[in-house]
Formats: structure tokens, C-alpha cells, sequence
């Protein structure tokens, strides 16, 4: 079996009880389908030819055993439509979970090369037709191969030459099928396409609507969304075409049948071949006939519909993580917090022009390194390299002597403290965007982080202090209250090694200040990186690395940088001047 096949029975397992009763309903309803024209034959061709008594007494018994028919089918219809669906619903909810898992797993390299709405809608509307297959798909064809041979047999047993007639019908409307369901894949696997494409603009838009608005480019951005919306519109069309004609051929061959029966068999009985009986229930097994060959076209759009789905699924699970862990990795031993860059090298996967190279470098526990440089030196890639955002091109990156690539990245990062720029805050309230920091951390821990960032003030003047929601990104706080939630969190983390990228360069002066004596607290005694916009915060480091494309260039305490009038002093010169 192909791997990926064995893959998609493989959420069928936990359910095969539930699956096992849906079948079982299933053939219940097939094998009664076929008993009903078999009940009307016997009344036409036996108890209407017999004596009034007898007549009346067997219409009424096989009325009443027609009746518990009905009701026996009733249960099991239901039983198929509530727990069928719901089976269904379960595998699509296992699969987004294993497909939200491995999401989290990719590196941040596959996110940059991903629109955020494509991936949206392969979590989302990519599985929603799978729940209609993995239900109705095997249900609908148990129900179909049943009818259709069973159908088939019965019509032999009542008339050979009128059914070798009917069938020989079918081949040409199988290749015609096959011919259009080809056809059908393409277009079903575009819409998905266009879909992800409108759920990419729709996501750029709204997480950019500040900006859209300040520079009026509301008509600018309908445009854009037009645009992806009008494409498709024209995929669905196009697949809507195919479909027309795929549904409106197969209902012409099986109308085209319905005439050959009755032609056929109005012939046959003025030959006296058949009984006017025999062909009544003729024509309600072509019914048989007909509405299973129907489920099967059915199917096969949904098969096609939900196989595209599963394949752009796997798509997804078989995208490898590019950076895990070793399989004898072990937790990471902090000692001291000291790191060394052994002649590191690295460039992005998509390019293979070096954005550091030949960079060796040892920081002492408790220091604090600041990196200074043009945009694009690589300072913030030269601290994405110590968590394993990215992995090294080449070289290594020691903590306490231990190669990062040799530790379990839970480990590594639960070791490392991040302070961005662009602060990210979850939707909900203020305690849950600390307790990210240590999920486990008691409410009175998270008031102490809070003090410790000089966050506690603000939060209790917030309406409902730390139950307070503070919208989509933490809309409802100033960029200084953002950042300073954003420090509280490392606080409450407690890592020995701390990143701040810019953390404060968003910041209007007094905001800056409050932020810069939190970012002071949280590194005390920690081995700390500051990339740092604006010189002014970083006179008090430890050390001052000039990074340029070349690596390097220059390192030491601001004075004597400034004493060497060299890189740093330019850089400083020119932002002292403005």
C-alpha cells in the first residue's frame, strides 16, 4: 500500500467500532432497497392472480413486514447521518490537531517562504470535504456495489437478453466518467489554490489595517482583494462547466437507460418474452440501477474533492522540519551562561550568499554584548542562530561548552529570553499573556514580574486590572505598556541567557526610559545580546560589536570605540547630529 493511502485509513483506526456499525447500518439499507421491488413482483405476478381471499390476507402481511422495513431503515438512516457525520467530524479534528502540531514543529524558515492564509486554509477549508469522504465515502460505495450487482443479479434471473441490453450501456458512461473526473481533480485542486490565495489577502489586510488606513488605501487594498476574488470566481466557474456537463451527460445516460427498458420491454412483451409484471419490477430495479451508478458519480466528486484536500494535507506532514533534535539529544546544562561562536557561518536556504561568515566570538556569563551595524550586517540573524531559529551553515555554537545542535530545543529555549521590537501579544487578558512566561506561575508570581518590569502600576489602572482583555495583538495598550508586558514575561521566564532586539527603538523618550530600567534589571547577572538602534541605550555595555558585511570590524567598551574614530564613531556622529 502507498505510503500515503495508508496514511489516510490510518484515522479510520480509533473510530473502527463506530465505522464497523455505520457499515453494518449501510448494508441493512442496501439489502432492503432490493427486497421492496422483489415484495411488489410477488404481489403483481402471484397474490393478484389468486382467489380475493387469499389477496386481501398476504397484501395486508406484506404490508406490515414492508412497514417494519421502513422503520428498521428509518433507525439506520439515522444512525448513518448523526454517527456517520460525526465520525467524520472526529477524523477531520484529529487531523487538524496532528496538522496544528507539525506547524509548530517547522522552523522559521519555512514560514518565510509561506503566506500565513494559505496555511490557514489548509488547517481549515482543505479539511472540511474530508469529513464528507471519510463519512459517506465508504458508506456510499458498500450501499452502491450492493445495489448495482445486486440489482444486476435479480434483473438476469428475470429477463437475460433486456439486461445484457442495459449494460452494455454502462461502459461508455464509465468512460465517460473517468474521462470528466480527471478533469473535475484539476479544477477542484485550483479552487483550493484561489481559496488560500483569498484568505492570504484577507489576513495581509486586516493585520495591516492600521496602516491601510492612515494612507487611505482602502481602495488600494479592495483592489488587491477584487482582484484574488475575481480569479476565483473564474476557477469556480471553470470547475462549475465540467461539473455541468459531467452531471448533465450522466443524467442523459441514465434517462437514455430508463427509455431502452421501456422500448425494449414493450417489444419484448408483445413477443410474450416477459410478464407485464416481470417488467414493472424491471423498471424498479433500474431504479436500483441507476441510483447507485448516481451515489458512485457522486463519490467520485467528493472523492475528488476531498483527495485534493488530503493531498495538499500532505503536503504539509511530509515538509520535514529542517532543524530537530538529535535522537540521543539531552537537556541543556546551564552552569554559567557562557557562549562561544566557533567560526560560524550561515545563509539563508533560499540564497547562497553568506550572511555571517568565518564569525568567532566568546561572551562571558553575565556579559552583555551589543551589536551595533548597517541594516542587514546580521545582528538579529546572529542571535535567531542561539535558539535554533535557523541552524548554523557552518561552525558551532557552544553554552557551557555544550553544542547547541547536541540539546533538546525545549531545553535551549526555555533557556533563552526574547525582547523584540515588534511585541506580539495574544488575544485575552493581561494574566494570560504573562503566565505565557511560565504557565504554571502562581498569580502572586506574576504580580512580582510585573512589578519587576514596572508594569504593575499601569496594569491596576486598567478596568479589570489583570483580568483586563486587552484585544487582537494588545491593541488597547500604548507601544510602552506592550513592551514592558513583553519584559514581564522574561521576568517571570527567568532565562540565564536574554535577547533584546531594539527592543526600545519604537519608543517615544519617556517610555524608553521606563523600558530601559526594566531591560537593565532583567540582565542583571545574565549573559545578555542588545541589538541596539539607537547608541544612546548602549554606552553602558560591557562590550560593543560593530558587525558589517565583512563580520567584525570593530569591538570594545563606547569609549574606546569612540577613541578609535572609527565605524562606531561614524555610526554615533551621525545619530548624535540629528
Amino acid at each position: 500500500m502507498k505510503p500515503r493511502a495508508k496514511k489516510f485509513l490510518s484515522y479510520y483506526r480509533p473510530y473502527l467500532g463506530l465505522f464497523a456499525a455505520d457499515m453494518f447500518c449501510a448494508l441493512i439499507v442496501a439489502a432492503i432497497s432490493l427486497i421492496f421491488p422483489l415484495l411488489t413482483r410477488y404481489i403483481t405476478n402471484t397474490v393478484l392472480v389468486s382467489s380475493q381471499s387469499v389477496q386481501l390476507d398476504l397484501i395486508f402481511q406484506i404490508g406490515l413486514f414492508m412497514v417494519a422495513l421502513i422503520l428498521i431503515e428509518l433507525c439506520c438512516n439515522y444512525f448513518i447521518t448523526y454517527k456517520g457525520h460525526s465520525m467524520g467530524v472526529l477524523m477531520e479534528h484529529d487531523m487538524r490537531n496532528e496538522l496544528f502540531s507539525h506547524y509548530q514543529k517547522l522552523s522559521f524558515s519555512f514560514y518565510d517562504e509561506q503566506k500565513t492564509g494559505q496555511l490557514m486554509s489548509r488547517l481549515t477549508n482543505d479539511l472540511f470535504t474530508l469529513t464528507e469522504l471519510y463519512h459517506h465515502g465508504p458508506e456510499d460505495v458498500v450501499i452502491s456495489i450492493i445495489k448495482f450487482f445486486g440489482a444486476f443479479f435479480i434483473l438476469l434471473t428475470i429477463n437475460v437478453p433486456l439486461t445484457l441490453i442495459v449494460f452494455a450501456v454502462l461502459p461508455v458512461m464509465l468512460v465517460f466518467a473517468l474521462y470528466y473526473n480527471r478533469k473535475m481533480e484539476k479544477a477542484f485542486r485550483k479552487n483550493k489554490e484561489r481559496v488560500g490565495d483569498i484568505n492570504a489577502r484577507i489576513e495581509d489586510n486586516l493585520s495591516g489595517i492600521r496602516v491601510v488606513k492612515s494612507f487611505a488605501g482602502e481602495n488600494a487594498e479592495m483592489k488587491k482583494f477584487e482582484k484574488e476574488n475575481d480569479r476565483y470566481v473564474a476557477s469556480r466557474k471553470n470547475s462549475y462547466r465540467i461539473m455541468a456537463a459531467y452531471h448533465s451527460g450522466l443524467n442523459a445516460f441514465t434517462t437514455l437507460i430508463t427509455v431502452i427498458v421501456i422500448l425494449a420491454g414493450s417489444t419484448f412483451i408483445s413477443m410474450e418474452w416477459i410478464l407485464l409484471g416481470d417488467l414493472l419490477t424491471y423498471l424498479l430495479y433500474i431504479n436500483n440501477l441507476i441510483e447507485p451508478v448516481k451515489k458512485l458519480i457522486n463519490f467520485t466528486e467528493q472523492f475528488q474533492e476531498g483527495v485534493t484536500g488530503f493531498q495538499r494535507f500532505m503536503e504539509i506532514m511530509e515538509i520535514e522540519p529542517d532543524i530537530q533534535d538529535k535522537k540521543d539529544a539531552q537537556p541543556l546544562q546551564i552552569r554559567q551562561g557562557a557562549i562561544d561562536f566557533e567560526d560560524v557561518g550561515f545563509h539563508y536556504a533560499s540564497s547562497s550568499d553568506y550572511v555571517l561568515r568565518h564569525l568567532s566570538l566568546h561572551v562571558a556569563p553575565g556579559e552583555t554584548i551589543a551589536l551595533v551595524g548597517s541594516s542587514g550586517a546580521g545582528k538579529t540573524t546572529l542571535c535567531s542562530l542561539i535558539p535554533r531559529f535557523y541552524e548554523v551553515s557552518e561552525g558551532r555554537i557552544l553554552i557551557d561548552g555544550q553544542d547547541i545542535r547536541d540539546v533538546t530545543m525545549k531545553s535551549l529555549r526555555q533557556a533563552v529570553g526574547i525582547v523584540q521590537q515588534d511585541v506580539y501579544l495574544f488575544a485575552g487578558n493581561v494574566m494570560d499573556n504573562l503566565r505565557y512566561g511560565c504557565p504554571q506561575a502562581s498569580d502572586e508570581e506574576v504580580i512580582a514580574a510585573a512589578k519587576a518590569a514596572n508594569a504593575h502600576d499601569f496594569i491596576m489602572e486598567l478596568p479589570q486590572g489583570y483580568q483586563t482583555d486587552i484585544g487582537q495583538r494588545g491593541v488597547k495598550l500604548s507601544g510602552g505598556q506592550k513592551q514592558r508586558l513583553s519584559i514581564a514575561r522574561v521576568f517571570l521566564k527567568n532565562p540565564p541567557i536574554l535577547i533584546f532586539d531594539e527592543a526600545t527603538s519604537a519608543l517615544d523618550n519617556e517610555s524608553e526610559k521606563v523600558v530601559q530600567q526594566s531591560l537593565e534589571r532583567l540582565a542583571r547577572n545574565r549573559t545578555t545580546f542588545v541589538i541596539a538602534h539607537r547608541l544612546s541605550t548602549i554606552r553602558n555595555a560591557g562590550r560593543i560589536l560593530v558587525l558589517t558585511e565583512e563580520g567584525i570590524a570593530e569591538q570594545g567598551t563606547h569609549e574606546s570605540l569612540m577613541a578609535q574614530n572609527g565605524v562606531y564613531a561614524h555610526l554615533y556622529q551621525i545619530q548624535f547630529e540629528r
